[in-house]
């Protein structure tokens, strides 16, 4: 018997394994031009208007903003935050304080939602028994003080 085929096998079903699961990985990944065009649809949501760079004196100046973060511009009494975009829309993004706040409680939403769901997930363990922490014979979540083990 000639093990040669065996082997060839062996490898071939390990290069599959190997390669579904880089696969699988690049799949899970968002790209920074992913990331950019999630932030800047949630800028126009909250009022965020966009200029588009499509002259050279706006490209020029599009250019000379730090890409990707909010630059506070003050006129007189008016406050305003841009978002410069050379990536993804080659534009600017302008916005009132108002837009501007109304992007900083959607971040502080999904900060707290998203806490919530890592929350949930840790504590979706079917494993996990309280009992040793000093928390189980009340039937619920965790307990601080003395008297309870500590």
């Amino acid at each position: 018997m000639n093990p040669a085929p065996v082997t060839y096998r062996f490898q071939n079903s390990r290069f599959r394994m190997m390669l579904l699961l880089g696969v699988l990985s690049l799949a899970g990944c968002v790209t920074a031009r992913d990331a950019v065009s999630e932030k800047e649809d949630h800028l126009a949501a909250a009022g965020f208007i966009v200029r588009p760079a499509n002259t050279p004196e706006r490209q020029q100046m599009l250019n000379r903003l730090p890409a990707h973060h909010f630059v506070k511009r003050v006129h007189g009494d008016v406050v305003h935050y841009v978002y410069a975009d050379p990536l993804v829309c080659d534009c600017l993004y302008v916005g009132s304080q108002q837009a501007y706040s109304k992007y900083q409680q959607y971040l502080l939403s999904k900060s707290l939602a998203d806490e919530q769901e890592t929350t949930a997930q840790m504590y979706a363990d079917p494993m996990w028994n309280w009992g040793p922490w000093g928390a189980g014979d009340m039937g619920y979540g965790f307990a601080y003080g003395p008297g309870m083990g500590w």
